[in-house]
C-alpha cells in the first residue's frame, strides 16, 4: 500500500550525469581563430565601404542634378 506523502522519483535528462567520454576537449589553434575573425572583419569592411561609396555617389549625382 502506498501513501501520498512520498515524492515521485522523476529523472529527466538534465538530472543525469554527463558522460566524460563524449566531452573530450579539442585543442584550438589561435592562429586559425585569428584568421577566421580577420576574414569576417574584412568582409564586413568591404560591405561598409561599398555602401559608403554608393551613398557618396548618390549624393554627388543629386548635387549635380539639382545644381543644373
Amino acid at each position: 500500500m502506498t501513501t501520498f506523502d512520498e515524492n515521485p522519483k522523476i529523472i529527466s535528462q538534465t538530472d543525469k550525469p554527463v558522460e566524460q567520454d563524449n566531452n573530450k576537449t579539442q585543442k584550438v589553434d589561435i592562429n586559425i581563430l585569428k584568421a577566421r575573425a580577420k576574414a569576417i572583419q574584412d568582409k564586413e569592411n568591404f560591405k561598409n565601404t561599398t555602401v559608403i561609396v554608393l551613398i557618396l555617389t548618390a549624393l554627388g549625382a543629386a548635387g549635380i542634378f539639382f545644381s543644373i
